[in-house]
């Protein structure tokens, strides 16, 4: 595979870092391919994350978010001995996984829900009040001239 060096754009450029550390951490990443999963947009400043965690209860999973980061979490309680299931074919995979989304500044989880083997996280980016665009009152003012001649 080949790397990319981004190193001569950290010396002329100024608040991208965070940027360039992102595209080189994207190179040594292999694809996560299961659970599969969409990420769809609903609306202008909403999304949602949809996974298939067929086989799995609101109580194996666990989703947590931290800073600019969504992990979600599944893993089936071990099977005892006297529950042993036989089977003939298994093509429903209910191995432990970890699925790790980067969100974007002011994106929260606003919900989840499991419903039909599918996990819906519900995004929504809400801009606080000190980063939304406002308007500028432009005030008129006259000039005033003073006289200061002497008489």
């Amino acid at each position: 595979m080949q790397t990319i060096d981004f190193t001569p754009f950290y010396r002329s450029t100024v608040g991208y870092d965070r940027l360039f550390n992102r595209l080189d951490t994207l190179g040594g990443q292999e694809a996560k391919t299961y659970p599969p999963y969409n990420i769809e947009r609903t609306g202008d400043d909403a999304y949602r994350i949809s996974i298939a965690v067929a086989g799995f209860s609101n109580g194996d999973i666990a989703i947590e978010t931290k800073e600019n980061s969504l992990v979600v979490k599944g893993a089936k309680p071990a099977e005892t001995a006297d529950k042993t299931r036989e089977f003939l074919h298994r093509g429903i995979a209910e191995r432990a996984f970890e699925l790790r989304f980067q969100l974007a500044d002011y994106v929260e989880v606003s919900g989840a829900t499991l419903e039909n083997g599918l996990l819906h996280l519900e995004l929504k980016r809400e801009l606080p009040e000190s980063k939304k665009p406002r308007q500028i009152e432009i005030k008129g003012g006259t000039a005033v001239i003073e006289d200061k001649s002497v008489n």
